[in-house]
């Protein structure tokens, strides 16, 4: 009778933190976390159907410990048939008509009902391990945000040591690759998610406002490195370095370029 009494009201106290995850989810998972995994698609037929599967195999990791996943794929204005293969996939498929993927990836948010959100581009592919590490992090109640290093599906000589400088920069500065970002659905919303300012460089931009949230709450961001991404090389095959170092110079020297989509044609000008 006293330990009932115990239990009951321990429950009440504990009913749901400000982060998502109930306290006494990390004990016996008997509150459900929910999780909504967000693909932003821009003409992306040739690759979806196998990121998507990717995608529902590693959210089994999820439903493992009892947590409810959403599969929610923006079609960003695409000409071919991503939004039939999203559907087919069993995805709810939204519309953003505005080419940029700020908008796609803010529209996915916005029709998403889960606790927390895992943003995914759709020329990537996480696997089971990383999703598990994603749910472990939730569990400790430290994080606010994270993101994953990353590497590419073929080798690539220059690729492969952009990737290299790209991961060391990003766990030393605490930097969202915005091709795997899982982030808290209230702090999500809360500091206006990505900004439509930006055509590219935008998850550096929020990586900022997130680090600054964190820091006035107490909690912090978690760069992942156990299980990297695997996400595609096709624009270090579509583009030259000499168009990858003018972009990358232009970003370095002149951010507000960022704001035009021309600038950022690398992502932008429909090649795949």
């Amino acid at each position: 009778m006293v330990m009932s009494l115990i239990k009951g009201n321990f429950q009440k106290k504990h009913v749901k933190n400000v982060f998502g995850l109930n306290r006494r989810s990390r004990i016996d998972n008997i509150f459900q976390v929910k999780i909504s995994i967000v693909v932003p698609a821009f003409n992306e037929e040739r690759l979806l159907g196998e990121s998507l599967a990717h995608i529902k195999t590693a959210a089994h990791s999820f439903k493992e410990i009892g947590w409810e996943t959403e599969l929610i794929v923006c079609d960003n204005n695409s000409t071919d048939r991503t939004a039939e293969i999203a559907r087919a996939a069993g995805a709810t498929v939204v519309f953003e008509p505005v080419n940029q993927i700020a908008r796609a990836r803010n529209c996915g948010a916005g029709a998403a009902t889960g606790d927390w959100l895992v943003f995914v581009d759709a020329d990537s592919h996480p696997g089971a391990e990383l999703f598990a590490d994603v749910a472990r992090e939730i569990q400790t109640g430290r994080y606010i945000a994270g993101g994953v290093t990353v590497r590419l599906d073929e080798h690539h000589f220059i690729g492969d040591w952009a990737v290299r400088l790209w991961n060391l920069t990003s766990r030393s500065l605490h930097l969202l690759a915005g091709s795997f970002i899982f982030c808290e659905a209230a702090t999500f919303r809360k500091i206006g998610g990505f900004s439509h300012e930006l055509f590219a460089a935008e998850e550096l931009e929020l990586s900022g406002r997130l680090k600054r949230f964190a820091k006035e709450n107490g909690k912090h961001l978690v760069i992942l490195h156990r299980h990297p991404l695997v996400t595609s090389a096709r624009k270090m095959k579509l583009y030259t370095i000499g168009e990858h170092l003018r972009f990358m110079i232009m970003a370095l020297f002149n951010r507000r370029a960022l704001g035009s989509p021309k600038a950022a044609h690398l992502w932008y000008d429909g090649r795949r």
